[in-house]
């Protein structure tokens, strides 16, 4: 059975996971006036919330004429934009394509930046790759399709039910999905090559990359 103490602490962390993310939209005055801004302040830097972000949390609460502490909201958000802006956390919101707001002070801004950028090729190149590699399948596909009407337009043409303008129609459907099924086959070969080359750009980044 939980204690009052720690029900007290679960219900003060729903709380403050609720300002953080509604923005105290559905809390009383008495849940506003409870909150600590100080950790909503460090839960904002950690996020890497710019410093207008508190603006949301001052529109939610005034209907219960409850104004933020600014300064501890300051406080707190300074402390997470530590822990926010490590060169590590720069990386891997590259690498997810994430952006940057430029919220980072200056003495941590420019390690930061540049292992973020270091994780945003290695975004781009994967998904170079996965692009080549979605095109192919969707050209692939429209080549069967293709491959598939050419075969009953020919079984038009050659069929005893048909009229002469049936066969006429069917031939010049033919020709013109030959021709489509000749495009798709030369872009297909480009995307291959092309699928190939980004795969030897992403093997030669990550080669080059401090084991």
């Amino acid at each position: 059975m939980q204690s009052a103490g720690s029900h007290r602490r679960i219900c003060t962390s729903l709380a403050l996971i609720v300002l953080a993310t509604a923005g105290c939209s559905s809390m009383s005055r008495n849940e506003c006036l409870a909150v600590d801004w100080r950790t909503i302040g460090y839960e904002d830097g950690v996020a890497g919330y710019p410093g207008n972000h508190i603006a949301q949390h001052r529109k939610a609460c005034a209907k219960h004429g409850v104004q933020p502490d600014l300064t501890l909201y300051q406080t707190g958000r300074e402390q997470g934009l530590q822990e926010y802006c490590q060169p590590a956390n720069g990386y891997r919101l590259g690498v997810r394509g994430g952006s940057y707001g430029g919220v980072c002070p200056a003495e941590l801004e420019g390690a930061f930046v540049s292992s973020f950028e270091a994780g945003h090729e290695l975004y781009g190149l994967r998904a170079r790759v996965s692009n080549a590699e979605s095109q192919l399948d969707a050209k692939r596909r429209e080549l069967d399709r293709v491959k598939h009407d050419i075969v009953a337009t020919s079984a038009t043409v050659v069929s005893d039910e048909s009229t002469k303008q049936d066969r006429a129609d069917a031939l010049v459907d033919a020709a013109d999905l030959s021709e489509r099924a000749g495009r798709l086959k030369e872009e297909i070969r480009q995307l291959e090559r092309d699928k190939v080359r980004y795969e030897h750009d992403l093997d030669d980044y990550l080669a080059s990359q401090p084991r």
